[in-house]
């Protein structure tokens, strides 16, 4: 990922800080699986320590990473956008520690201050732009007949 995408990047301190009073510390145990694609996407994670997978489903196939996050990224933009579903799964790698925050909280207060959720709507925007990017390269590489092109 992108240093443009991480919240310290992409949010000023002032939103951070408000951000960061929503949230809470959770673990995950490697292999533990934080959502699954296509379910209801109801609270995000920024991550702490650790490493986490996200997968795309692939009928008749083991599931395609298609991106490994770690410290200071967005695990989930779902939350943001109606209909408010994963379109991908995520899955511990190794131990993780985590902020977690829930959705319903952090959109109120994207509702309540205009300039709070403009700058909350950017850095998640970012972050969806560079996930289906990520996805579109992850799929062309396993399923087109000459890869995505991209140099490694």
């Amino acid at each position: 990922m992108t240093s443009t995408t991480t919240m310290s990047a992409a949010l000023e301190p002032v939103d951070r800080e408000r951000l960061m009073r929503l949230a809470h510390e959770v673990s995950f145990a490697a292999g533990s699986r934080l959502f699954e694609e296509g379910r209801h996407a109801d609270r995000f994670w920024i991550v702490r320590t650790g490493t986490i997978a996200l997968d795309l489903h692939v009928p008749g196939r083991r599931a395609a990473v298609i991106e490994t996050l770690g410290h200071g990224e967005l695990v989930g933009w779902s939350w943001h956008f109606p209909p408010y579903l994963w379109h991908l799964g995520a899955e511990a790698l190794s131990p993780v520690r985590a902020w977690e925050l829930d959705a319903e909280a952090v959109l109120a207060m994207c509702a309540a201050d205009a300039e709070f959720g403009r700058a909350i709507a950017v850095w998640v925007g970012r972050v969806a732009a560079q996930r289906l990017h990520a996805s579109r390269v992850r799929l062309l590489d396993l399923y087109a007949p000459y890869g995505s092109g991209a140099l490694a």
